[in-house]
């Protein structure tokens, strides 16, 4: 069985204040209790570490070998804690963050300059998968995603919300016109997912209720290709505001359809595992993170 820093502790107290009953006193222990650490460091280790007399306690030349040991092992320790003390104060060390690409480039990347000036001891790595991400695997910190969570093993925190529309460029607009009614779409090129399935089912309020199955004329796996193809004049397609928000104030791409359309707003959560302590360094980016998104996208 391995010394423990408690036993560590008193051994040097007992030796720093000459007595088992000082130690005591400094340690806020009793004497037997005190005495019976000692004791059972000793037993542990199988050697006599002090010469107690009537007097004095003597060391023995074990017990100067584990002294300077001892004092090396808890000032380490004490270093360590005063380290860890300061970071909770001050963030620091590296931060894995992983989302989609996306989302990496609309959201996060916007705001890490304004984070790194805020928590300049705080190194990024930032990573990008569209598809779920074994956070142990991947050595992962913390994950963003959109959409709804299935992994009952994951704590989340919710970030906010994006609402999904209906967009299509002015140029497609001005080449096969607007449509007027939901029954209109089945005369224009519609763009969706490959996967998941999910993504093809648009906000729009029909005859069959508050969400249309779409059986799009050109597929994609990714947020971003699909929004480079409406911004192209591809078509029409069902996007989330934190991807178009730029596009719509430019005036690249116009919502069709605003009166049939049902407000879906997408989750956004971070997630991480649920036995994992929140440290500093992670809460800090949540928190600046949510602040952002809390704003919102119009």
């Amino acid at each position: 069985m391995k010394s423990t820093l408690d036993e560590l502790q008193v051994f040097t107290a007992v030796v720093d204040t000459g007595s088992i009953t000082a130690a005591a006193q400094r340690l806020g222990q009793t004497v037997s209790g005190v005495s019976r650490t000692l004791s059972r460091l000793e037993e542990k280790l199988a050697t006599t570490l002090l010469r107690r007399t009537t007097r004095r306690l003597e060391l023995t030349g074990e017990g100067e070998l584990l002294l300077q040991r001892a004092r090396r092992i808890l000032d380490a320790m004490e270093e360590a804690e005063d380290e860890l003390a300061q970071r909770r104060q001050k963030p620091a060390g590296r931060l894995r963050v992983d989302t989609s690409a996306p989302f990496m480039l609309h959201v996060v990347v916007p705001l890490v300059a304004g984070f790194r000036e805020r928590y300049p001891e705080i190194t990024l790595e930032l990573n990008t998968s569209d598809l779920i991400t074994d956070l142990l695997e991947h050595r992962t910190d913390v994950a963003l995603r959109i959409g709804a969570l299935r992994d009952s093993t994951l704590h989340a925190r919710p970030l906010g919300t994006s609402r999904l529309r209906l967009l299509a460029s002015p140029e497609y607009l001005a080449r096969r016109g607007r449509p007027t009614t939901v029954k209109a779409l089945a005369r224009h090129s519609l763009l969706g997912f490959s996967q998941p399935e999910s993504l093809n089912h648009w906000p729009l309020r029909h005859a069959g209720g508050d969400r249309l199955h779409v059986k799009p004329d050109l597929f994609v796996s990714s947020g971003e290709t699909l929004r480079h193809l409406a911004l192209a004049g591809a078509g029409i397609a069902s996007l989330s505001d934190f991807l178009t928000a730029g596009d719509r104030a430019r005036g690249e791409l116009v919502q069709v359809l605003a009166r049939d359309t049902v407000e879906v707003r997408q989750p956004i959560n971070a997630v991480y595992y649920r036995n994992t302590a929140l440290a500093a360094r992670i809460r800090c980016f949540l928190d600046y993170l949510a602040e952002r998104i809390g704003e919102g996208w119009r």
